[in-house]
């Protein structure tokens, strides 16, 4: 594990096919041994859809840990085992917002939790926005997710939305995150030049245990965007 930390024993104590929870043994650089609860979860990506007109594409959906509806961003698991993160961001600004893109960067790179939880969630910006035909949408909740199909967006201007983060009413990490960058990088004079690309490689690991899981099979799979 390095800089003295070393995981001296590790327990499974729950998985599923997103996720897994271990109890492990860690030794201390001064030599104790404390007991660590990781959560171990697969990475994710987030999309900031912003269009011509300065607005960013919102939604929101029903999260039953909370108990109600969360403003978010487009966003999903990289829980396709042959997707890359870019290629997994294109699939679900299609599927959520019936949108593609022509011209993407890499916004940031976030960890969520990082005390307790493994999950790094990459973010993206995505520019140059069509409107997916309605023969081609993809129909929310065929997968399994039965919250998309009761999905509520809306198009909000970039200012308002920030504006709506700092007042506290916008609350999801990720989406605040992503458009408070989106903000920043839209008042440089660079022409977005310096955000990094879109086809950047997956940051590696940086702890040890068996990352989740990936079903083989279920989920009804679409084409990718173009």
């Amino acid at each position: 594990m390095g800089d003295g930390y070393e995981t001296v024993d590790s327990r499974l104590v729950h998985e599923n096919h997103i996720m897994s929870i271990r109890v492990e043994q860690v030794r201390m650089p001064g030599g104790q041994i404390a007991e660590r609860d990781v959560i171990d979860r697969m990475g994710a990506v987030v999309i900031v859809a912003l269009d011509g007109d300065g607005r960013v594409f919102l939604l929101s959906q029903y999260r039953h840990p909370v108990g109600g509806f969360v403003v978010e961003l487009p966003a999903g698991l990289l829980d396709k085992p042959d997707e890359t993160p870019f290629e997994a961001a294109r699939r679900e600004l299609y599927e959520e917002a019936g949108l593609r893109a022509s011209t993407w960067h890499t916004l940031l790179d976030l960890r969520l939790t990082p005390a307790a939880m493994n999950h790094r969630v990459r973010v993206y910006l995505a520019r140059d926005l069509t409107v997916v035909p309605d023969d081609e949408r993809y129909e929310l909740g065929q997968g399994g997710e039965f919250e998309e199909a009761d999905f509520r967006s809306e198009w909000v201007d970039l200012g308002e939305a920030v504006g709506r983060a700092l007042a506290g009413e916008l609350q999801n990490d990720a989406a605040v995150a992503g458009l408070l960058a989106t903000a920043a990088a839209a008042a440089q004079t660079d022409d977005w030049h310096s955000l990094r690309p879109a086809d950047l490689p997956w940051p590696p690991r940086l702890v040890t245990g068996q990352a989740p899981r990936v079903p083989s099979a279920g989920s009804a799979e679409v084409g990718p965007p173009a």
